[in-house]
């Protein structure tokens, strides 16, 4: 099963700015890296008029859209899938790396800034590391804002075990 690790935070704290840094860290380091993002609102990534659009909303369960560079394929659901669920249809990567599912079973990074709140939301217990701009009293790695070298080779270390 591919490793999974979770990237979580308060609101605006820079959880998408952090993983934007990290994923070109990780690729360049020989890994395929896949990302989920969990949204709790709800979305949509089709647009009203096109074609997909219309295949769904005639009806079709599946739609899946193909080019020469890119595949999607939109699924309605008739409940939430779990963050396994969803992870065992991503084949051939080497991570994933979610952003959300603060209250999954996955180890964690959580991402704390000071301006945005003094308590975090996990447990030392669920974390693999810190990303702060402040000292923490913690047992467990802090990181810089800005070191997602130093992320990626705890990463690597913890849970990918060094390829090759």
């Amino acid at each position: 099963m591919t490793p999974i690790i979770s990237v979580v935070g308060k609101s605006d704290v820079g959880k998408t700015t952090l993983l934007v840094k990290l994923i070109p860290e990780l690729k360049a380091r020989g890994y395929r890296i896949a990302t989920i993002k969990h949204d709790t609102h709800g979305f949509d990534i089709d647009k009203p008029g096109k074609d997909t659009w219309k295949h769904a909303e005639a009806g079709a369960d599946i739609v899946a859209i193909s080019s020469p560079t890119k595949v999607a394929v939109i699924e309605k659901v008739e409940q939430e899938l779990t963050l396994d669920e969803v992870a065992s249809r991503i084949k051939g990567v080497d991570l994933i790396i979610t952003e959300g599912y603060k209250r999954g079973n996955k180890p964690k990074i959580e991402v704390h800034r000071k301006a945005v709140g003094k308590e975090l939301l996990c447990t030392e217990e669920e974390l693999l590391a810190v990303v702060t701009d402040e000292p923490l009293p913690l047992n467990v790695p802090l990181f810089g804002l800005d070191d997602v070298a130093g992320l990626a080779d705890l990463i690597e270390a913890k849970i990918l075990k060094r390829k090759g």
